[in-house]
């Protein structure tokens, strides 16, 4: 039996705190609100109680963010994406923030198990003044557990409406896509790392954070991993990175979530608690 769940968020500033009202339908909820750094800034934690998505399962997260509103969303796990019966697995997550609001959207990573048919989509509406930070990280397989990804297709999409739009389509019998010095060099780990603002960044920004994530990864990649940082446009910056497996990658994106938290908000990085169970 296919599950179709739905949640929907909304975080809204009261008296210089961030409180959340949310509704969900079948298998997917948030656990409570937590404060660790103060009532500014609200953290929750989506939990699926399934566990993965098999063909035919949908879930669909709507997060908005009221004018002066901060969210910080993770999980408690991977997202996992089963062989397929047939049907597509699809994730949608569709974020909405509204002036002044700020959203930290931070999950663990995907995994595209071997054989499945899977989609992860997310779309993003800025207005004037809003700013998100979020990343994306997928393991395609489980190569060390001798799953490795051979068959199958995931395909993954980020979409900013007149910003930015990267849609990826990756087929395992693609090999000079995956093997491909031009495409993913033989590593089954990709990640996006995105800071967006629906006010153009001042170019000193820009070049100032470009310049430090730079400095970063030079100092900072583990071994095997490869990164670069783009900024497409005068609202965007975009890191990438490949590696063999997640941990390493995860590591380092969480490094430069913290640089840029410190760089663009002047607020010190706190790292949700599930981070450390």
């Amino acid at each position: 039996m296919a599950w179709h769940a739905r949640l929907s968020l909304d975080y809204a500033a009261r008296h210089h705190a961030t409180r959340l009202h949310f509704t969900h339908d079948g298998p997917l909820r948030v656990l409570r609100s937590l404060y660790p750094e103060g009532d500014a800034v609200c953290h929750n934690v989506l939990v699926h109680p399934p566990g993965g998505l098999v063909g035919g399962d949908v879930l669909d997260i709507d997060v908005r963010v009221a004018q002066g509103a901060h969210g910080l969303i993770t999980t408690p796990g991977a997202t996992r994406f089963y062989r397929t019966n047939g049907s597509r697995a699809t994730q949608r997550t569709h974020i909405t923030l509204h002036d002044g609001a700020r959203l930290e959207w931070l999950p663990l990573e995907n995994i595209a198990y071997n054989a499945c048919d899977a989609l992860n989509a997310l779309h993003l509406d800025l207005a004037e003044g809003a700013q998100f930070m979020g990343w994306d990280v997928t393991a395609l397989g489980l190569p060390l557990a001798g799953e490795p990804f051979t068959r199958g297709r995931f395909t993954q999409r980020i979409h900013w409406p007149s910003h930015f739009l990267e849609h990826g389509v990756i087929d395992a019998s693609d090999q000079r896509l995956l093997d491909s010095p031009l495409g993913l060099a033989g590593q089954r780990c990709l990640g996006s790392l995105v800071l967006a603002s629906g006010t153009p960044l001042p170019r000193a920004l820009r070049e100032h954070l470009l310049e430090a994530t730079q400095t970063l990864l030079h100092a900072a990649a583990p071994p095997g991993v490869i990164a670069g940082v783009t900024a497409p446009n005068a609202h965007m910056l975009v890191l990438r990175g490949l590696a063999p497996v997640v941990e390493p990658l995860m590591q380092l994106w969480q490094r430069v979530w913290a640089e840029w938290r410190r760089e663009c908000w002047g607020m010190e990085a706190v790292r949700p608690r599930i981070w450390s169970m």
